[in-house]
């Protein structure tokens, strides 16, 4: 089956190897008859919009898609829930921030949850010993979305009453994104293209990861972001190195080559890589 799909993505195009009848088999049998056909057309969709997407192999383009499926996230674009990336010939699951703040609502467990913007001459202290912050917010919200950004300020509160939050400023945020990320130069960069986006994710990243609740889809979100995601569930990344995730600590061997991870053992060695001083403190 596998050899099977895999030729059929080589000799045409994304659209027809969705729509041949093994593929559609295939997705009726995982996703449901009735929703097959929904699944089908959001993704060729989602294709259509990134020719650059459409150069990767299509089995890793499904299977990016069927784990977003799974956890019950959309494929498009405009909803900023998931993204199915090029990384070479594969197309990698990436999470964006809508998609952490959809699974963490679900789990029934956060009262509030937010991620936010702050714009320069807004804030006027955060004393991270006791993690509260003072801001003076620009009233006009158009000359408020023009006004350069100055940092970042994520919180959560749990159902019982449990709160926390993390700021970090702008430079800090840009630090940590050169550091972390291969591609943070590059034009086709998502650092590049939509920084504040990325530094929402990461935000919440940190702080959900560190101290919020994780539920069973949250945490398979979490350790399949920026993995290319095989036909049997297991996560390969590029390098053998995790950019992006796992709290944003880097796991690579000596030899730097590709390696299936097992994304929960994947978890434990970043934390155990990973700096847990208070948000602030660092």
């Amino acid at each position: 089956m596998a050899n099977e799909i895999l030729n059929q993505g080589k000799k045409s195009t994304f659209s027809s190897f969705m729509t041949s009848p093994v593929i559609i088999n295939k997705v009726n049998n995982m996703v449901g008859g009735k929703d097959g056909q929904r699944f089908i057309t959001s993704i060729i969709s989602a294709v259509s919009t990134n020719p650059a997407l459409s150069k990767c192999d299509f089995s890793s383009i499904l299977s990016a898609a069927m784990l977003g499926e799974s956890l019950k996230l959309s494929p498009s674009p405009q909803l900023g829930q998931y993204y199915m990336v090029p990384y070479g010939n594969k197309a990698q699951f990436q999470l964006g921030y809508k998609g952490y703040i959809q699974l963490a609502i679900r789990s029934g467990q956060y009262k509030k949850l937010n991620v936010v913007a702050i714009k320069e001459g807004e804030l006027i202290k955060y004393d991270p010993l006791n993690e509260e912050i003072q801001v003076n917010l620009i009233d006009d919200d158009l000359l408020r979305e023009n006004a350069k950004t100055a940092g970042y300020y994520a919180m959560f509160e749990y159902e019982n009453g449990f709160r926390k939050t993390l700021y970090w400023s702008k430079d800090k945020m840009e630090k940590h994104a050169q550091t972390y990320s291969k591609s943070y130069k590059s034009s086709s960069s998502f650092w590049q293209k939509d920084f504040d986006t990325m530094a929402f994710k990461t935000m919440l990243r940190q702080l959900i990861s560190r101290w919020g609740i994780m539920s069973i889809d949250l945490e398979k979100a979490y350790t399949s972001d920026m993995g290319t995601i095989k036909e049997d569930g297991t996560v390969s990344y590029v390098d053998n190195t995790v950019t992006e995730s796992f709290i944003d600590a880097e796991i690579s061997n000596s030899e730097g080559t590709t390696e299936d991870i097992n994304p929960f053992q994947a978890v434990t060695q970043a934390e155990e890589q990973t700096d847990f001083s208070m948000p602030g403190m660092e």
